[in-house]
């Protein structure tokens, strides 16, 4: 297969997925122009066009149905040529490019990674700190550390560990005021994780106080980052609804005290590790899941 139909074929994949010629060129480094001629070059070998143009506040792209049915294919074969790559560099690749949640990184992932790095010394880590879902193929990631319910399409997921959710404050804050029963945090500056939408199943204060108890009110501090909640609570501004693997570290220092140790309540999301199948064999991936294994057992101590 000649390397113009390869490009051709991986300017269309990319314009497919991002419905825009402009945006494709960004991630093929590229100019739009070039894109557009590259699938031009289908579009005439084929004799029919493979996207109409959908004016409004800018143009966008929208794929026939013949495109779209072809994309997944096309998709698995990129992800198999670059499998195949891989496999060629094998000797010379030791790369490992892992995507986590800034707050999972930061609370969790960095503070261990020493001990990976000392069991892998000839594995280069690439660690992307990203709120969303990879995408494998155009990001080039081989493992995504996600928190959710699982059942993701079109990749490999294997849960990792589940966590629970409980209130936690400072020592300073515990101690300056009267905390004897769950009501009493009624009164209280509670602050709100708004990382993930309600929808999402994430866990919050409404979860928590479940059990027959008055509902909390919405009001108070909201952050949508799950590491500033922890270190708000750490810094006294109130009592913040921490989740287990997060605030371990925390916990383990002092910095943060758990409120009613003998509440605990499982939080509906957990984290798995997902790649592509394709990938699962290759030795920096297998390597990576296998440590992450071995330190599951005190992800939350």
């Amino acid at each position: 297969m000649k390397i113009a139909f390869l490009n051709a074929l991986r300017a269309f994949e990319a314009a497919c997925r991002h419905r825009s010629f402009s945006a494709a060129a960004q991630e093929l480094n590229v100019t739009p122009a070039a894109v557009g001629q590259l699938v031009k070059s289908l579009e005439d070998y084929l004799g029919r066009p493979l996207f109409a143009r959908q004016s409004g506040g800018r143009t966008r792209l929208v794929p026939s149905d013949s495109a779209l049915d072809a994309l997944p294919d096309i998709q698995a074969g990129f992800g198999r040529l670059s499998q195949g790559w891989q496999k060629l560099q094998a000797q010379h690749n030791h790369r490992l490019a892992v995507t986590a949640s800034p707050a999972f990184a930061a609370k969790w992932l960095l503070p261990r990674l020493e001990r990976f790095q000392a069991a892998c010394p000839d594995i280069d880590l690439f660690l992307n700190t990203s709120p969303r879902y990879t995408d494998f193929l155009a990001e080039h990631i081989d493992i995504d550390i996600r928190y959710g319910r699982g059942g993701w399409t079109d990749v490999a997921a294997e849960k990792w560990c589940g966590e629970t959710v409980f209130p936690v404050c400072s020592p300073a804050f515990a101690a300056a005021h009267d905390i004897r029963r769950p009501a009493d945090l009624l009164a209280l500056p509670l602050i709100h994780d708004d990382t993930l939408p309600p929808d999402s199943g994430f866990a919050d204060w409404a979860d928590w106080f479940s059990s027959g108890l008055p509902q909390p009110a919405a009001k108070g501090l909201h952050i949508n980052n799950s590491a500033a909640v922890l270190q708000a609570a750490a810094d006294g501004a109130g009592i913040a609804l921490a989740r287990s693997i997060l605030a371990a570290d925390d916990l383990k220092a002092g910095r943060l005290v758990r409120l009613f140790p003998e509440i605990s309540v499982p939080s509906p999301l957990a984290y798995y590790l997902v790649y592509r199948a394709e990938s699962c064999n290759l030795p920096q991936v297998r390597a990576f899941r296998e440590w992450l294994r071995g330190e599951a057992g005190g992800a939350a101590e």
